[in-house]
């Protein structure tokens, strides 16, 4: 079945309430947002920053005591959504696409295990494919606690957003979602895909480095096109102070951009956009 949101069966325990939960899993940290349905706000927003990364294992251990005890994941759902949060993807243009191949995708750029699950998801407004490898003991945790759930790689609701954002615009843009641990570039225009990729990054020179790099190898003039900035950046970080050095035309995407957003600075892109 392809689907942009991989559902995830059973009797379902997932009870009528108010209240959505989606939940991004990165090995260096995790998310937690409530969406109150009523309302359309956001009921609560948590992250857990990890000082280092880790394992798959003390990752779903780190994500049962999240549950064990923080209260506001105590309530009912009416939805539970997991983000994977990883650099285990590639992107497949629906034209080329197999479902028989998954592993050759992936292989090339990714370095993946043989006991590897590998799935996809579909772009709901591009003709792509997102092929990755979730987390299968986080998605099992999941299974076991909430019964009926879906499930997503992260570049999946990124792309999703920002093509619905571009999709009355003609001109190039670059958007740059910011992570505390790395970042996508996502750059647009005719509302096409032109390029995505991410990028790890320890210090402002890093992430310089890796921008001024994809916009040489597209053979764009940091002079020229806009950059937008979204995610963990205000005009305060060291990072924006950076790119505002090399690239003329700088700013944060605008807070009505959001589906959701939390308070003046929605500093969580691709967890408010992922119900």
């Amino acid at each position: 079945m392809e689907t942009g949101q991989r559902i995830i069966l059973k009797t379902n325990n997932i009870s009528a309430s108010k209240y959505e939960l989606s939940i991004q899993v990165n090995l260096s940290g995790l998310s937690f947002f409530v969406l109150n349905l009523e309302t359309s706000k956001v009921a609560f927003l948590k992250s857990i920053p990890f000082e280092k990364k880790q394992t798959p294992q003390s990752l779903l251990d780190r994500l049962t005591h999240s549950f064990n005890s923080i209260d506001e994941l105590q309530k009912q759902f009416s939805k539970v959504t997991v983000i994977h949060d990883n650099e285990l993807a590639t992107l497949v243009p629906k034209p080329l696409f197999d479902e028989t191949n998954l592993v050759d995708y992936l292989k090339f750029n990714t370095k993946i295990l043989k006991t590897d699950f590998i799935t996809f998801d579909s772009l709901q407004i591009a003709d792509l494919k997102v092929v990755y490898v979730p987390l299968v003991n986080i998605n099992n945790f999941v299974f076991e606690r909430f019964g009926s759930f879906e499930y997503k790689h992260s570049a999946t609701v990124v792309l999703n957003r920002v093509l619905t954002i571009e999709k009355n615009s003609k001109s190039l843009k670059m958007y740059i979602n910011v992570e505390p641990s790395h970042y996508e570039i996502i750059t647009v225009e005719n509302n096409h895909l032109k390029f995505y990729n991410r990028f790890e990054y320890n210090s402002k020179e890093d992430f310089i480095y890796y921008l001024l790099f994809t916009a040489e190898q597209l053979q764009l003039n940091p002079e020229d096109f806009p950059v937008i900035l979204m995610g963990a950046i205000d005009e305060t970080d060291e990072i924006y102070q950076i790119v505002f050095k090399y690239v003329r035309n700088v700013s944060l995407l605008p807070k009505d951009a959001m589906l959701y957003s939390n308070g003046p600075n929605s500093n969580h892109f691709t967890l408010l956009n992922s119900l």
